[in-house]
Formats: C-alpha cells, structure tokens, sequence
C-alpha cells in the first residue's frame, strides 16, 4: 500500500510531502493527505509487569497497546516478581516479546539483586544477555557507595544507568506534590526537593565516575536546572520527561481534568473569564481519584512550562510513557493506599500532538524526544519502523478503547485529538486501524480524513 502525499517527519525533525510505501501488499494507493507518517517511537519506561503481576499487564497486551500508542519500541523496566536480575530472566524477557510479534521489546535490568538495593546485580553478565540499560526503577538505589559501583560496572558492560531519583527519606509517605492542592486536599506531600536532591547527588557520582547516567521522569524545575548545569560542565548525563508531566499539574487531584494549556477558554477582557473545567465539553473529575496517583506526582503548572522549555532546548533526551498499569484491586481503594501510577501509553502521543497544537512546543522538537533522542540513551540506531497518524481524528479515552489490561488513566471520559491508525515493525504491517482506513483509498484528487476536517 502507498500513501500519497502525506507529510513526513523524520527522527531529526525536519519534515517533507512524499509518497510512503506501507507494508508489502498491492492494495490500491491511499490518499494521505493531512496524515503524518514518522519513524517508530521508542519508548525508554514501561512496565509490562511480566513475570509476577500478569494480572495488570504482560508481555504481549502491553507490547500490542504500545503499538496503538505508536511505539514500536518498548524499553521494558525491572521491577517484575521475580525482579529482571539475571541473565535467564533477561533472555526469557526478550524471547516473549519476540512471540507477541507487537512493537520490539528491549529487556532493563534490574542494578541490584531483587532490587532490594543492597547487593550488585551481575551488570556484565546481563549485558551480555541482551540487557541494554539497568534500573531498579520504582526504587532508588539509596546507597551511594552501591550507587557508585553500579555506575562503574556499567560503564564496563557499555550500558547507562536508568535512575528513579527519589530521595526516600524526604518523600517520606506522601502521595502526592507537596504545595497548596496537598494542604487543601489533607494529603501527604512529596516536596521537589525529594527529586532535586536525588538529582543533584547522582550527577556527582557520575561526574566522579564518567559512566552515562540517564535520570528517569524527571518532574521539577530545580531538577531539570540541575541537569542543565550538568551537561554544560560536559557530565555524561541524559533525562526523560513523562506525557503526563508535561500535561496534567496536582490540581487533577483535587479534582481538575483540564491540561495545562487550557486555564481559560472563550471569554475575552472585561467579561469574566470561563474556566475550562466549568466547559460542559471537558469532563469533570473528582478529588481523590486514584488514577492521578503517580509518583513522581504531579506537579505545578510551573514545572510543567519548564520541561516544555527543557524540551525546546535540549535539556530534555526524551520522553518516555513511564506505561504503569494496574490491576483495577490495586487502584480502586482510598488515595493513601493506592498504587502509584498512569496506563499512558495509548494515549501518550495523542495529548503530546494536543499540547503542540496548543502552542506549547514544536512538533520536530517532540519527534525527535520520542525517536532520535531515546536511540541516543540508548548507543543505537533508531530502527527503520514508520507509524502512521491521523492528527486530526478524535476519539474518546474508554476502558473498552485501550488494548492494555491497565485501565488506570484519569483520562478516562476525555476526548482526545490524533490516532495512531498503521504501524510498520521490520518491514511488517503489525498493527492497522481498518476502520480509520476505510474510505481513503482512491486518487489523491478527493479531500478526506483530517484535511476535510480542517476545511468543515
């Protein structure tokens, strides 16, 4: 199948109209006008929960709901029962993600055995098993000492460190940002300087040991400074930033659904202005919900606006889903019992294409974080995958609409702008949206899809 003139963004940013073959097959050529057709994403941070928690995710569910997210590449995290810690397990990993025939899986081990971050993992063996990063990831390895040898042994095998920066003993039991919505709320707080000071020790162990350290789901202003700082003194350091940091803001907890580019909506000067969450087209939450329960948690709007910034100058490597389902029995109790984190990998891209719309960012600059920039963490080569995306076509966030088992979003009712409708893996069609094709094929002659949208 050939789309016709449809607009390519390439891993570097720069973008074209050209003709993109898709698949091997002889099906009549597809008008693609006002399609986007980029490299596969890849995504630095999920949880596909396999071995041990199959019952919220596994291999092949989370594998199959990144291809509907347009990530054709899946860095799959550690922290599975028993933990990825050693080279059987890493092998294991891989061969069941090479039996889903979805998006690629890349197994993450774990830094310490059981990631109980008291003994040293075998780094090299598991390199050599086809580990490409370690991570004891939902945990910090509080050790510093522990901390630096890791850094060590990995800078042997050739592999980064992926951290969870958390300062334990400052984040303490809170459950969410510490600041005014908390106050209000009656929650425990996690402050910044939970992150930052997590942040800053780790970039002095890695300027102490030259091995490359990636900082995971950094949230924070102060946090992200830091790693400025760092880069310009030319330490080894990278950062990935989350979807839903660069979106929602601790306001979700008390109740908000309204992104960070939406404060006001349709009223000018003097006439009093209309709050987004009062717009009967925006759902309205309520407070406690469980599904803004993430950690690092939600920040202020602030933080939000300085990771797009970080994003804009490079400061920002990438941005990873951080994916993190939950069985519903692990999310459906009080807020201070609730497991943290957000199912975001089906519907990463699509706030991401909103945000930019909304002026927050640039398209290349988003591309490459979700491409290029993760290939770069990692020392690879980006892998010649396509996705293809209508960035026009909306849809509606449901439980019955995500392909994962975790239906823990609290986008869940909200109604979303772009849609990933064909994925190319190794030169196979592994995923395609049939009834977002219907209708487009024909000569590029007639008007269909997001460009007759654009024009209603």
């Amino acid at each position: 199948m050939i789309l016709e003139e449809v607009r390519r963004i390439e891993a570097d940013g720069t973008e074209r109209t050209t003709s993109v073959r898709i698949g091997s097959d002889m099906s009549p050529n597809v008008d693609g006008r006002g399609l986007l057709v980029l490299p596969g994403l890849i995504d630095l941070h999920a949880h596909l929960r396999e071995p041990g928690y199959e019952e919220s995710e596994t291999v092949a569910t989370g594998a199959r709901a990144a291809l509907r997210g347009g990530f054709t590449t899946v860095c799959a995290m550690a922290n599975t029962m028993p933990a990825i810690d050693s080279p059987g397990l890493v092998a294991e990993l891989a061969a069941r993600g090479r039996d889903a025939r979805a998006a690629r899986v890349l197994p993450v081990a774990a830094i310490t055995r059981g990631r109980e971050g008291k003994q040293l993992a075998d780094l090299v063996e598991l390199a050599a098993a086809g580990a490409v990063a370690f991570s004891d990831d939902g945990d910090p390895v509080d050790d510093a000492r522990l901390f630096r040898s890791a850094l060590e042994y990995a800078h042997a095998a050739r592999r980064p460190v992926m951290e969870h920066v958390q300062d334990r003993a400052l984040s303490g039991r809170g459950v969410m940002h510490e600041g005014a919505v908390s106050a209000a709320l009656g929650l425990p707080g996690i402050p910044a300087a939970a992150e930052e000071s997590a942040v800053a020790r780790d970039i002095a162990i890695a300027k102490l040991t030259g091995a490359r350290l990636h900082l995971q789901h950094v949230s924070t202003a102060g946090a992200l400074e830091l790693v400025r700082h760092a880069k310009a003194d030319g330490i080894s350091v990278t950062c990935e930033v989350t979807p839903h940091h660069l979106a929602l803001t601790d306001e979700w907890v008390g109740g908000s659904r309204a992104f960070v580019w939406e404060p006001m909506r349709g009223a000018s000067p003097p006439q009093t202005p209309q709050k987004v969450e009062d717009d009967p087209q925006t759902p309205r939450g309520v407070p406690y919900d469980s599904a803004t329960k993430v950690n690092p948690p939600l920040r202020t709007a602030a933080d939000v606006r300085a990771l797009w910034r970080g994003l804009a100058d490079g400061t920002v490597d990438a941005i990873a889903t951080d994916h993190a389902p939950h069985a519903s029995f692990r999310k459906d109790v009080e807020y201070a019992e609730a497991a943290f984190g957000i199912s975001g990998i089906e519907t990463a891209l699509a706030v991401l294409l909103m945000a930019v719309d909304a002026g927050m960012g640039e398209l290349g600059a988003v591309v490459r974080a979700l491409t290029s920039g993760p290939a770069r963490v990692l020392d690879m080569r980006g892998p010649d995958d396509l996705i293809v995306v209508d960035p026009a076509l909306e849809w509606t966030v449901t439980a019955g609409a995500l392909a994962s088992k975790g239906k823990n979003t609290p986008l869940l009712g909200r109604r979303l702008r772009g849609k990933v409708i064909a994925a190319v893996v190794e030169g196979e069609v592994r995923y395609r949206d049939e009834t977002a094709m219907q209708g487009r094929a024909g000569p590029p002659g007639r008007i269909k899809g997001a460009e007759a949208i654009a024009r209603r």
